[in-house]
């Protein structure tokens, strides 16, 4: 009875894992290629009204740069707005931004701390464009980038364009070996959705959104970034990836921070999903209940399914080589790991072993995260990874 139900397990979460990663990509592209239609790629007659929003927590050294970066994009100047969120920084940042208001840089100053969500919900009503774009503190725009994601609203179907990450080294235009991988294959994903129906999920580094749907008022825990591609498909509208309009996401070198970030994302992801249960209904939803399933609740469900295909080895292993080889390899890709770790903490996070010490902490987090949620522990109070 026990080796019957290893050998269920070991198969399922075999299946589980090749699914996750290979099948369903290769169901989007088979039924991607049987579909037709393009985004909108030609400039508009008259550019819309953009308003740019940034949440911002104690942010003195980004502030400067992230202001020259936002003044030099490509969009013409009186159709453009931009709002700092402060979220009652005790450093220098407000002073700062306040340093660009004769250059037309806005700043909302929260009166309490309260997270980055309850700042995006304060600046809804300050925002003036007929598109509002999020970005962070840390995150560097194309400047052509801009234009791109404002074409795609030409499409009236259109609801949420998202744009395309691109994992840097800090003060490089070079990937990131630990993670630049993983970004790139999300963002491959998330176009192949695009072809079939949109996507489930936006970029938190740079999207743009229709103002009444930004408008949609979210609880502080919640993740706006997930949450604003639900509620275009709720509202009838699609939410697409544009792959070419880029932004730079720089990357700490310290696993250890990177590690708690996944855990705080995968922990807000999964409440925010839970708020929007609703959309895993398949008969009310069927498109986007298969990808809420396949892209989010089987990679959550992975870590977990790892753990007990470890177990079921060393069940079968007395009956079978094979079984006690993989048991031992378990062992070891968990001691590589560490030592991974470890690597990255010495500043050597581009090693092999950083990367794959990368990818056991990336499903530990979903595993923590989940146990958070569980346990009722919810942080709306935002602090940014310093990068």
């Amino acid at each position: 009875m026990a080796s019957t139900l290893a050998y269920i397990v070991l198969g399922l979460s075999l299946f589980l894992a090749v699914y996750t990663y290979l099948g369903y990509p290769a169901l989007l592209w088979v039924v991607g290629r049987l579909r037709a239609g393009e985004l909108p790629s030609e400039d508009p007659v008259e550019w819309p009204r953009v308003s740019i929003s940034v949440p911002v927590y104690n942010e003195e050294a980004q502030v400067p740069g992230l202001i020259e970066s936002l003044l030099a994009i490509d969009y013409p100047r009186d159709r453009l707005q931009i709002l700092l969120v402060s979220d009652a920084s005790s450093d220098r940042t407000d002073d700062i931004v306040r340093q660009y208001a004769d250059r037309g840089i806005e700043l909302l100053r929260m009166p309490e701390r309260g997270g980055k969500t309850r700042a995006e919900n304060a600046a809804a009503e300050r925002l003036t464009g007929e598109i509002v774009v999020n970005t962070d503190a840390s995150i560097r725009i194309r400047p052509e980038a801009l234009k791109r994601l404002v074409r795609a609203f030409q499409d009236p179907e259109v609801g949420l364009a998202s744009g395309r990450d691109v994992s840097v080294v800090p003060g490089q235009d070079t990937g990131n070996l630990s993670e630049s991988g993983y970004v790139g294959y999300e963002m491959a994903v998330r176009d192949l959705e695009t072809r079939v129906g949109g996507i489930i999920g936006a970029s938190g580094c740079f999207y743009a959104i229709r103002p009444h749907l930004h408008k949609i008022s979210l609880p502080d825990s919640l993740s706006r970034d997930f949450a604003s591609a639900l509620h275009a498909r709720e509202n009838g509208y699609l939410p697409v990836s544009v792959p070419d309009a880029l932004c730079y996401v720089p990357r700490t070198t310290s696993l250890d921070a990177e590690y708690r970030r996944k855990v705080r994302t995968i922990a807000r992801g999964m409440e925010t999903l839970w708020y929007k249960r609703a959309l895993l209904n398949p008969f009310r939803y069927p498109g986007v209940a298969f990808k809420l399933a396949s892209h989010k609740l089987c990679r959550w469900a992975l870590p977990w399914a790892g753990v007990a295909a470890w177990l079921a080895t060393w069940v079968l292993a007395p009956r079978h080589t094979w079984a006690l080889a993989l048991a031992l390899l378990g062992l070891l890709i968990g001691t590589l790991s560490l030592v991974g770790w470890w690597l990255a903490r010495k500043g050597r996070s581009n090693s092999p072993l950083a990367s794959l010490a990368f990818v056991v902490a990336s499903n530990l987090a979903a595993a923590y995260g989940l146990l958070r949620v569980l346990h009722g522990d919810r942080s709306p109070i935002w602090e940014p990874t310093r990068r």
